[in-house]
């Protein structure tokens, strides 16, 4: 579903898995398109409204985890809606670019890679977002256990003191990874893989040149 006719802005979401870089090449694409004179909401998930962020604590921290992945899913669509409602929405509406530290493909992965059915992540997506969908997704890939090493690293902790999904097996992660790559083989309109296992300027070239030839009309 493509993003219906009154919203003037850009779209673009990052994604992947743990330690991938989204956050650093996020800000980086934000530095360069404001450069240009763009307009850049820069925003994640869950996260983005005040009620938002409080879901995001209480997922990260681990309480929603005895809640089951269904009612866990639940929690990240309700927080997806306000963000939609609140920023997202508004900001394409005034026709600035939003760039979003993980959308509707991570539930996708991790809450798909835990069990939840494509039945029920289909109907709350179409709930949260309806048609406000990403014009771009940018993929950050690169070996699970460079991306969790990374991730301890930034975080200068134990591996102990990691959040709800860090903390989690190897297995899993590569189930989220092998998603993430399934989804953008089966869209790739929409998604472009970037090979995050270079250093932060080569990764961040790459971006560029992605944006450039996906929304060539836009950008110089």
């Amino acid at each position: 579903m493509e993003l219906t006719t009154e919203l003037a802005g850009h779209f673009i979401t990052f994604e992947g898995g743990e330690g991938a870089g989204k956050s650093t090449q996020i800000r980086r694409l934000a530095d360069r398109l404001a450069t240009e004179g763009r307009t850049v909401v820069v925003t994640r998930e869950p996260g983005g409204t005040d009620l938002a962020e409080a879901i995001r604590e209480f997922i990260l921290s681990g309480s929603a985890e005895t809640l089951g992945p269904e009612a866990e899913t639940m929690l990240f669509a309700a927080a997806r809606a306000d963000h939609v409602d609140r920023v997202i929405r508004p900001a394409l509406g005034r026709g600035d670019w939003v760039l979003c530290d993980r959308f509707i493909d991570s539930t996708r992965a991790y809450q798909g890679s835990d069990g939840v059915g494509s039945e029920l992540l289909d109907s709350l997506e179409k709930i949260a977002v309806g048609p406000v969908r990403p014009e771009l997704t940018l993929i950050l890939d690169l070996p699970v256990e460079i991306g969790l090493e990374r991730a301890h690293r930034r975080r200068g902790t134990a591996a102990g003191d990691a959040d709800r999904f860090e903390r989690e097996t190897v297995e899993r992660h590569q189930r989220r990874r092998d998603l993430f790559l399934a989804i953008a083989a089966r869209e790739p309109e929409r998604c472009v893989v970037i090979d995050a296992n270079h250093d932060p300027d080569a990764v961040a070239d790459a971006i560029w040149q992605t944006v450039r030839q996906r929304l060539t009309e836009t950008v110089s």
